[in-house]
């Protein structure tokens, strides 16, 4: 089985090492600085800030830099140690931070949008900065002339943005919960395809360049893995949110993914056992388990002389069935349902504890505590 051999999820309660505080209104996005003792970190408050630890193990501004618009996004590279910051009027502007993260330089200036920045990736290997908004469109400059290298419009303004160096290719995720492949050149930029899988928007991506997989967060609650390097079409769905996901994160050392979300949770999923994709759901006029009509067969229900039902679907096995023949509800933690879904009686009856042993740990302490035991249910 799949599952043999994997220890028990256990419940764990994250360390607080220390908390930043002085801005004044919502911080939209803050990183850790590799190798330092130190996170930068933007707001709506219009700063950036630069915090280092100090001997008294208190963190401090060691920069504190006033932009001329609400700071909405950033990407630090620390090789270079170059910080982009997106505003809320449409403009990019480049920094440099000293060795010692204590100056921080103007580098560039872009009128990269006419609306709000929403997501900014600096590329190292292209000295490329790429940026998207709420014009809908994505934009890339060369941060070597500065110069704009072309443009791209969207369907719907753009909140996730990840990059391929290998075969210069870009995820976009948007709001009509729709994932785009672009293939970009210089000055050129040609459509490959789009996933869609998503019922809510898009609201973070994580590209993994070595198991060339990507990952899509949503507001429907949901994560789903593309295996892009597979060729296969697989996507896998990840149930562990209560609410819209935030942010999303890979460990490509471990092999684990790390998701927050509106919900409060911080859930990270061993994404090193071999899952299951969820299966299409399937049409039909009658309930595929005990052919009863569903409500808008008005024939089988005047042959029949019997009401309409309702149709609801299998999360394992996929078929249209009606409330009674799926009234048990069980996790598939392989298939990505870390709570508890709606299954038909049948699949309810074939799976096993060991179906449903947990592959993701929960790091919030308002959770409930995750272990490795059954969670089935019948619904009354």
């Amino acid at each position: 089985m799949a599952t043999e051999g994997q220890p028990r999820a256990q419940a764990r309660t994250p360390l607080l090492l220390s908390r930043l505080e002085g801005s004044q209104e919502l911080v939209t996005m803050a990183v850790i600085i590799p190798k330092e003792d130190g996170v930068i970190s933007v707001s709506e408050d219009r700063t950036v800030r630069v915090w280092l630890k100090r001997d008294s193990g208190q963190y401090w501004p060691s920069v504190y830099q006033s932009m001329p618009a609400p700071c909405t996004c950033m990407c630090f590279n620390p090789e270079t140690r170059r910080l982009s910051v997106g505003m809320d009027n449409g403009v990019v502007s480049e920094f440099i931070l000293s060795e010692d993260y204590n100056k921080m330089t103007p580098a560039q200036t872009y009128q990269a949008h006419h609306a709000r920045v929403t997501v900014v990736l600096f590329v190292l290997e292209m000295e490329w900065l790429l940026s998207t908004a709420q014009d809908k469109l994505l934009s890339w400059h060369c941060t070597e002339s500065g110069h704009l290298q072309g443009t791209y419009r969207m369907a719907a303004w753009v909140s996730g943005l990840e990059f391929d160096v290998e075969t210069r290719h870009v995820f976009v995720g948007d709001q009509s919960g729709q994932v785009t492949v672009l293939k970009l050149e210089q000055g050129v930029c040609t459509l490959v395809t789009t996933f869609r899988g998503h019922t809510g928007s898009v609201t973070a991506l994580c590209w993994d360049p070595v198991q060339r997989v990507l990952f899509s967060g949503s507001s429907d609650h949901s994560i789903i893995m593309w295996d892009i390097g597979g060729r296969k079409g697989t996507a896998i769905e990840l149930q562990g949110h209560s609410d819209k996901v935030q942010g999303l994160c890979y460990a490509p050392h471990t092999r684990q993914l790390i998701s927050c979300g509106s919900d409060g949770r911080i859930v990270v999923w061993n994404m090193d056992v071999n899952r299951q994709e969820t299966p299409e759901w399937l049409d039909s006029d009658l309930c595929q388990k005990c052919e009863q009509p569903f409500f808008w067969n008005f024939k089988q229900m005047w042959d029949s002389k019997k009401i309409g039902l309702r149709q609801h679907h299998c999360r394992r096995c996929g078929k249209a069935v009606c409330g009674k023949c799926s009234s048990k509800r069980s996790s598939i933690p392989l298939m990505g349902f870390e709570f508890p879904v709606r299954v038909c009686d049948r699949c309810n009856d074939s799976i096993t504890d060991q179906d449903t042993a947990h592959t993701k740990c929960d790091l919030c302490p308002n959770c409930p505590t995750t272990t490795a035991t059954t969670s089935r249910q019948t619904v009354m």
